[in-house]
């Protein structure tokens, strides 16, 4: 028995009863998948601070039939960001550095290296230029390379903006603060991380994606609506800090456990870890250390995604909620793991917010279709509403009708005021995006149907 796999029976005898929304999750990660035409998708997800769900479901290598599963390890791109941030954080702590020590301090060589601080490289405010844009494995990347080599080219640029003036996503300023961390702890970024972190949590299938396992995902790609094809992954030494960690969806939960109870670092390096970073003149940058601060219909969320060739990842943590979901995929090119994680999100931490139906969105899209000509079904609409549009539809008709074919009408939201069921979507014309703005009486009669920009 594989290591990998002992570690997820392990982390399964630790999942809480049966949730209820087991076989909903289920039967949709399997849809979406579906859908998506990606090879695989393995999913975690947390609730009320216990592991609560661990289930893969496609192929972790199609061409031998190998099915995924919870032990199938994954490379993670970006969501290693976060992992970064802690090394540097329990550094911090240890008096070792100041996450406030400019770049000089440990690289006086590059530019305006005295200008710039570690916090800076963590929060995407630096200027350093990214060396790593690109969505696809481009021909340099096949070759091995070195940290200190991209530091070289990339650190030694002019900066792209004044540090702290703007918010530049860049993997350059993650390699280089791995780096610091190297320097100021003796040892590999990755040992550093499995000392502290992977092996107090028994996290035993993270690790550098450089070294392989046999419970590795083969990754794949797309090309537009093209069937699923093998892709290469990078060479070494291209991702040390910014994207170079592997492992199983089970693990990361781990993680995210431990970050809900805050159980590896002390109270103010969490509260580093997740206070939002503004720039010089106040602007609000909507980023943390190696996370992004959103939500999810309200709920507050500490997201972060992953892209590396072949492979996607997003690590979504819900602290009001004790919850987290995890969904990794070997397939790029595709839009899956984000849009999935969100509507889990949704079904597991909003029970009593009904999910989007196909039915009530297809009736909108034909109330809408119908406005443009001018015309309603009267029997679909409140007397309030009827009244509305025998003063308003001339105008809805000449003004929608301008736009173009209506291609498609989007559910976006859904809340309850006044009695009623408020619904927000979102409708693309040829020539134009709009909102519609709903409200449903009890009966299903629609009191308001509102177009806006």
């Amino acid at each position: 028995m594989t290591i990998a796999r002992l570690s997820f029976l392990l982390s399964a005898s630790l999942l809480c009863a049966q949730p209820s929304w087991d076989r909903k999750a289920s039967e949709f990660i399997a849809s979406a998948l579906k859908e998506s035409g990606a090879a695989s998708v393995s999913v975690a997800i947390i609730q009320d601070g216990k592991l609560a769900f661990a289930k893969a479901f496609g192929k972790a290598d199609i061409q031998s039939n190998r099915a995924a599963d919870p032990s199938t390890r994954y490379a993670v791109g970006s969501v290693s960001k976060q992992f970064t941030a802690a090394a540097l954080l329990l550094l911090q702590e240890e008096g070792k550095l100041s996450l406030d020590d400019h770049v000089a301090k440990y690289f006086p060589d590059l530019t305006r290296a005295h200008q710039i601080t570690i916090r800076q490289l963590l929060t995407h405010t630096s200027g350093y230029e990214d060396y790593a844009p690109q969505d696809y494995l481009i021909p340099e990347w096949t070759r091995p390379t070195s940290s200190a080599s991209l530091i070289e080219t990339w650190a030694k640029k002019p900066l792209n903006f004044d540090p702290g003036t703007r918010w530049q996503y860049s993997n350059t300023g993650y390699v280089l603060a791995a780096m610091i961390a190297e320097k100021v702890s003796g040892k590999s970024l990755v040992a550093f991380l499995r000392e502290r972190i992977f092996d107090p949590l028994k996290m035993s299938s993270a690790g550098d994606c450089d070294q392989r396992s046999p419970a590795d995902a083969t990754p794949y790609t797309r090309y537009a609506f093209g069937p699923s094809r093998v892709v290469g992954r990078e060479a070494s030494g291209w991702y040390n800090g910014a994207g170079e960690l592997c492992m199983n969806a089970p693990d990361l939960a781990k993680w995210d456990t431990a970050f809900l109870e805050r159980k590896l670092l002390a109270p103010r390096s969490y509260e580093q870890f997740i206070r939002e970073t503004d720039l010089k003149n106040g602007d609000h940058t909507h980023y943390a250390l190696g996370l992004t601060i959103g939500d999810v219909r309200g709920i507050p969320m500490f997201e972060h995604g992953g892209e590396v060739s072949g492979f996607l990842a997003v690590n979504e943590v819900f602290p009001t909620r004790s919850g987290a979901v995890i969904v990794l995929s070997n397939e790029d090119g595709v839009s899956l793991t984000n849009s999935l994680a969100d509507d889990l999100a949704k079904l597991v931490f909003l029970p009593e917010q009904r999910p989007e139906s196909k039915a009530d969105t297809e009736s909108v899209r034909a109330m809408l279709a119908g406005l443009q000509k001018g015309t309603i079904d009267a029997d679909r609409f409140t007397d309030n509403a009827r009244s509305y549009f025998q003063k308003a539809l001339p105008d809805f008709a000449n003004s929608l009708s301008a736009l173009g074919p209506l291609k498609s009408v989007t559910f976006v939201s859904e809340t309850l005021r006044g009695g009623m069921i408020h619904r927000i979507y979102r409708a693309q014309f040829d020539k134009k995006n709009v909102r519609l703005n709903i409200y449903v009486m009890p009966d299903g009669r629609y009191e308001q149907l509102m177009v806006t920009e």
